[in-house]
């Protein structure tokens, strides 16, 4: 029987990178809705936002002009932060007054699409206020794991800060029967999978963990015949260039160096002028498709690369950075799939023991495979579509 066609809408805040799984997640739930005969429309910021979703999509602007001035140089202060400093700035100087510049914007656009249910980013705070004030089913889009396990458990006074500046936002627009606006009391759809969180049987039912959203992966030339057999391993960081990420491929190629395996290093080559005869070295690589020919991943531990690796059953090495990747390599480890070692200050004989740990040692491979069933398992964009079916 077919679902009558039903109205979404969903929000992404722009915040650049950070941001660019949960659009990867929604783009896939929007195209399946679509393909099912319902319409989907978009919230958001319209110059960082119109580029990543599908051509000719629906996309209503809403982020005020004063503060989308101020957006970049305040985003360039945010990734200048670390640790509990960028934690405190991207809350109380980001998501909250990007909250209140877009709950018009966000109001605007329910009011001129007539949804008949949101679908908003965990950070996306205008959208559940807006939902809730005019009284719509909403759903929260959880692109990454981090907060599904307690990230600031060791830190329970920021845990409150942050509950009261959320709870403090919807105060201030007139919502007095307060919810944490990152969860949903409706529906959360989570874009990982439970085998990397450990376990889910103590969420409410409203909790979907789904699995990750597959990419539209960019054709990319690649010299296949150039791998010669050997373990291959993959090595790629999401973070900026600079000087820090420079000095771990530079670690990393010596890490390798003797080593019997071949490694596929995605960074500038001008970064890496010299390597060993062992390590090939791209500006981009087809990372789907090379994912199917490693036998391990290098990363920093971003969620969407982590995801990718963990669906074909490959053991990391994950040197986290910043933000939400902590949180991830220690899931990761947890999980018992792969080995965290540090960035800023990794040595080549440290990544080289992490390495040959996760290649030889079986039981990094068995927990890795374990991942990999629960994401084939979760049941994916289809999945996330019926949830939304649901609800609306």
């Amino acid at each position: 029987m077919r679902t009558p066609e039903r109205r979404f809408l969903f929000a992404v805040p722009p915040l650049g990178d950070g941001t660019a799984g949960s659009v990867t997640a929604n783009n896939a739930v929007a195209a399946e809705l679509v393909r099912r005969g319902h319409k989907v429309a978009w919230t958001g910021h319209r110059a960082s936002l119109e580029p990543r979703i599908r051509p000719g999509s629906r996309l209503y602007s809403a982020v005020e002009e004063d503060f989308e001035r101020r957006l970049h140089g305040l985003h360039g202060d945010w990734l200048d932060l670390r640790g509990l400093a960028a934690l405190r700035f991207l809350w109380e100087d980001l998501l909250v007054p990007l909250g209140h510049a877009m709950l018009p914007g966000v109001e605007k656009a329910i009011d001129r699409f007539r949804p008949d249910a949101v679908i908003a980013d965990q950070l996306a705070l205008a959208a559940p206020v807006a939902a809730r004030r005019r009284e719509l089913p909403w759903a929260t889009s959880a692109a990454t794991s981090a907060e599904f396990t307690r990230p600031l458990a060791a830190f329970p006074r920021a845990e409150e800060w942050i509950r009261e500046l959320i709870a403090d936002f919807q105060l201030d627009h007139g919502i007095e029967d307060l919810l944490d606006l990152r969860f949903s009391d409706h529906l959360v759809l989570v874009f990982t999978a439970a085998g990397l969180i450990g376990d889910t049987s103590f969420f409410p039912g409203h909790f979907a963990f789904v699995g990750p959203a597959p990419e539209r992966p960019a054709p990319r030339a690649f010299p296949w015949d150039d791998l010669d057999g050997r373990p291959a391993v993959l090595v790629t960081l999401g973070a900026p260039d600079g000087p820090v990420r420079d000095r771990f491929f530079r670690v990393a190629a010596e890490a390798v160096r003797g080593v019997d395996v071949q490694a596929v290093f995605e960074t500038d080559p001008g970064a890496l002028p010299d390597p060993p005869p062992n390590v090939l070295v791209r500006e981009q690589v087809p990372r789907h498709k090379l994912l199917e020919r490693v036998s391990a991943v290098v990363c920093d531990g971003a969620h969407d690369t982590v995801c990718a690796s963990l669906a074909q059953g490959l053991p990391l090495v994950v040197a986290p950075v910043r933000d939400d990747q902590p949180v991830i390599a220690g899931q990761v480890e947890s999980a018992g799939a792969g080995v965290r070692v540090r960035h800023a200050r990794a040595r080549a004989d440290e990544l080289r023991t992490a390495l040959t740990a996760v290649l030889k040692e079986d039981p990094y491979r068995a927990a890795a495979e374990r991942v990999r069933t629960s994401i084939a398992s979760a049941g994916g964009v289809a999945e996330a579509a019926d949830r939304l079916e649901k609800l609306a």
